[in-house]
């Protein structure tokens, strides 16, 4: 459903990685991996449309990524560093705000039930600004969890979650790939609940050897912002 066909990428001057050709189907989880600075936020960043620096070609569901781009965007959950959550809103209103933007929309009973699976039942209706930066990711998983979307694309969302929390995320990533659901997740984590459904690249693997080799203005692949 989802293709990377000699995909490559170069920041500041210098390659990260090139000639990344890899295929994505429903019910598979793909880990990136690779040491800090080889570009993982980068290729998740392309993934999500957010950048369109890159060279080579994105394929979703047979046709060129910007020729379905609109489909794409609604059948995908983007997960970064930060948790793009309002500090104005509650965790109620952020949810819904969220689920808005992918054009989803959940019962008030959908959102309680997302929230009391991230231990944040009886924050509903605080403002966001007055709760921690780990309660602001937990906000964010709650509407992973209640998400949709077919197409999971998660940049280190282990990070700053405690041992029950990796293992309620393990278990939610086993349950979305069970269903038919894909995922592309950059993580040092071992995935031990999905042993045997999920493959693992390192971007170290596709770095160019002659560090003079540079991606070309006419090799970009097509920008979609």
């Amino acid at each position: 459903m989802l293709e990377l066909v000699e995909l490559g990428c170069a920041r500041d001057d210098r390659t990260l990685f090139r000639n990344l050709s890899v295929k994505l189907s429903p019910g598979e989880l793909l880990q990136i991996e690779g040491a800090n600075g080889s570009g993982k936020t980068t290729l998740l960043r392309v993934l999500a449309g957010l950048s369109g620096d890159y060279q080579g070609k994105i394929v979703w569901k047979g046709k060129k990524l910007s020729s379905v781009y609109a489909d794409f965007r609604l059948s995908t959950f983007y997960f970064g560093h930060k948790p793009a959550v309002k500090a104005e809103l509650t965790p109620v209103e952020n949810i819904i705000w969220r689920a808005n933007l992918r054009n989803e929309k959940y019962s008030q009973q959908q959102v309680l039930a997302a929230l009391q699976q991230v231990s944040l039942n009886g924050y509903e209706d605080t403002p966001c600004g007055q709760l921690s930066a780990g309660q602001h990711r937990r906000v964010a998983l709650a509407d992973l969890f209640a998400s949709q979307s077919s197409l999971w694309i998660l940049d280190e969302p282990f990070t700053a979650i405690d041992f029950h929390g990796v293992a309620w995320l393990e278990t939610l990533l086993a349950s979305h790939v069970a269903g038919g659901g894909m995922v592309i997740i950059t993580s040092h984590q071992s995935l031990s609940k999905l042993s045997g459904s999920y493959r693992t690249i390192r971007l170290d693997d596709y770095v160019v050897e002659d560090a003079s080799e540079e991606i070309g203005d006419d090799k970009a692949g097509e920008v979609f912002l």
